[in-house]
């Protein structure tokens, strides 16, 4: 244990915790993207699977998967968080004219964009999930419904839309640096390192914003 915690106060056991911590998260919502993909097939698939993971037998599942997103969740947020408040110590005046190498636009915004998408899980999740916050008619068991209802008020869709481009932005640095971090960069494999993570990217949160684009549109209804 003592061992653990010196590697974790450390720059680069912090560095281990957010990169690990970020892949869990990464596969979670990739999954979930998968998930819903069934809202193409109808009501009664997407209903179908709803009732499934409340029910009894699946639900130390769902309980086990929400106490692991839950604890990396933490452990990224305060991972992070100290690595940026050490880094402003590192630096106290900053510099006259600063360049930005590997760092893009995404990378920039990495602290602003965290907040940004937490504030929007909360959301997330008193929408669709506990239903304190009703946008639109709720109707319960009928999950399709009230996706569907959800996305139909335009402005809930434009949240869903912009925080899932502020993902994005967080997804295309995380899953780049994230071979850095675990030791898997090399300059040969540098461009298909980025290739996949814009890949990856693109995949996930063109699938999640076709969601509110398709009600708002007509094709699902």
């Amino acid at each position: 244990m003592q061992t653990l915690l010196y590697y974790y106060s450390t720059t680069l056991g912090k560095k281990f915790v957010v990169a690990v911590t970020g892949l869990v998260l990464f596969a979670y919502v990739l999954v979930h993207m998968a998930g819903n993909l069934q809202l193409y097939a109808g009501p009664s698939l997407i209903n179908a699977y709803a009732d499934f993971l409340h029910s009894a037998q699946a639900l130390p599942l769902l309980w086990g998967t929400r106490t692991v997103l839950l604890a990396a969740v933490i452990l990224h947020m305060t991972a992070t968080l100290q690595l940026w408040i050490d880094n402003l110590g590192t630096r106290p005046v900053k510099y006259a004219v600063r360049e930005y190498r590997e760092s893009a636009v995404s990378a920039r915004f990495m602290i602003v964009s965290g907040p940004a998408i937490g504030l929007f899980v909360v959301y997330h999740v008193l929408h669709l999930t506990t239903h304190m916050v009703t946008p639109a008619p709720v109707v319960e068991g009928d999950l399709f419904g009230t996706i569907v209802a959800g996305f139909s008020v335009w402005y809930v869709s434009a949240v869903y839309i912009a925080a899932m481009l502020a993902l994005g932005l967080h997804f295309w640095h995380g899953l780049w640096s994230w071979f850095q971090t675990l030791g898997l960069a090399h300059p040969q494999y540098n461009p298909g390192r980025r290739l996949f993570a814009r890949v990856l990217t693109v995949l996930v949160i063109a699938g999640n914003i076709s969601f509110p684009v398709s009600v708002l549109s007509g094709l699902v209804k």
